[in-house]
């Protein structure tokens, strides 16, 4: 596949659609999904034809207010009887908070296919529909078991969850009159899976090591100890504890690169899950193969998020300087030993105006700067290594009605779960 589009139009499309839902208080966000997507998706291009979004803003604008009434009458109805009950039986509220917890499970997931199903329904290539068959339900208690079963394996049936899941809404999945099937077995996923187990033996034996084995102090048994005792609400026992010097405090660097070992196997397993599953992806007369780099991935990911969230803090950082004469010079010693006193003098009624202005900017620029450097290299990687070696059944695929599908997005959009592209 093709892939045509360029870093700089991403990054200016983002600031300008991002500045008008800041100046719209949010409600632009949804013309500006739809501009991205229509970028990114006439930029890949399978066999030089590009593909389309045809997607609506006002069907997404719709869809949400039809999620927000629907959430709010189980937010306000559904969570007041559990917190009755959760005080009459349990004489507490952590019970009802929990109760409420769960019940949002299901919704997560069932709001997630909802919005795979509008994205699929509103794809086009050559003119032919992409599409997802009804299923949303389905797909919520499926993942809520096999995230149960995986929580009770340790992580041990990660591969099966993810293997199932997959097949479950690929195998609802077509492109015109074609239905895509999803092959191969769940266990081919624990190749991808070894170095993340590596990575996690690892944190193991660095756990045992300066806790078990070999404490690295006093001080630090002090401290896991307040820890559990402040995550437990229960006491701690320092009568044990002796003085004396800290043993080889250094070990606590290794933390560090076990850490990003940790991250690099959970990247190398999803995208090498998301690689493998791709090859045994058919279609009557279509094949699919995927070179997909893990290495790359976690590049992208780790360098793209770093430098937004380095935005994000810098952003935040000076709109706590411009806030001085609102909050005092005494807290913002009191924070970092700032030093503002020319800043202090300043009319209130400016800083103010430049403290709402700085703080939608620094969240739009931290939006602007991840489309650019981690949504649009992350696309363009993926769509020039995946192919079709085998497409001669693309010529015998017709049109299918189209999806009308009224909410859209909206409770994905509710739920927060529809900002990516």
């Amino acid at each position: 596949m093709g892939f045509v589009g360029r870093r700089g139009a991403v990054f200016w499309l983002a600031l300008k659609t991002g500045f008008w839902s800041i100046l719209t208080l949010g409600f632009y966000r949804f013309w500006m999904k739809t501009r991205l997507r229509r970028y990114f998706w006439s930029s890949i291009r399978p066999g030089g034809h590009p593909m389309e979004y045809v997607g609506d803003p006002w069907e997404k604008l719709l869809g949400f207010f039809i999620a927000v009434v629907i959430l709010t009458f189980y937010i306000g109805v559904v969570n007041l009887i559990l917190m009755f009950i959760s005080f009459s039986v349990f004489d507490g509220n952590v019970a009802g908070y929990f109760l409420s917890f769960l019940g949002v499970i299901p919704l997560w997931f069932y709001a997630r296919y909802r919005a795979w199903r509008y994205v699929l329904g509103r794809t086009r290539w050559r003119g032919v529909r992409f599409g997802l068959e009804p299923g949303a339900w389905g797909y919520a208690w499926r993942a809520c078991v096999h995230w149960l079963i995986t929580v009770c394996s340790a992580g041990i049936l990660w591969p099966r969850m993810t293997f199932y899941l997959e097949k479950y809404r690929t195998d609802r999945t077509f492109f015109g009159s074609a239905k895509l099937m999803q092959g191969g077995h769940w266990t081919m996923l624990y190749r991808p899976m070894v170095p993340l187990f590596l990575a996690v033996v690892a944190c193991g034996l660095w756990t045992l090591w300066v806790m078990v084995l070999q404490p690295i102090g006093p001080f630090f048994d002090l401290f896991l100890r307040g820890f559990v005792a402040g995550a437990t609400g229960l006491e701690i026992d320092v009568e044990g504890l002796e003085d004396g010097p800290s043993q080889a405090i250094w070990r606590l660097w290794l933390l560090l690169p076990l850490v990003l070992a940790v991250y690099v196997g959970v990247v190398h397993y999803i995208f090498g899950a998301r690689r493998m599953m791709a090859n045994h992806k058919s279609a009557p007369g279509v094949t699919f193969a995927s070179k997909l780099r893990t290495g790359r991935v976690a590049w992208i990911y780790a360098g793209g998020t770093i430098l937004a969230y380095l935005v994000l803090v810098l952003g935040l950082l000076l709109l706590l300087i411009i806030l001085v004469p609102v909050i005092g010079l005494n807290v913002l010693n009191n924070v970092g030993g700032i030093d503002a006193g020319v800043i202090g003098t300043a009319p209130r009624w400016l800083t103010i105006t430049a403290s709402v202005i700085l703080y939608f900017g620094v969240f739009l620029m931290w939006s602007v700067v991840y489309n650019t450097f981690v949504t649009f290299p992350l696309m363009r990687h993926m769509a020039g290594t995946l192919s079709l070696p085998t497409h001669d059944g693309l010529q015998d695929v017709s049109q299918v009605a189209r999806d009308e599908f009224a909410e859209a997005e909206g409770f994905a959009e509710a739920l927060d779960l529809g900002a990516a592209i």
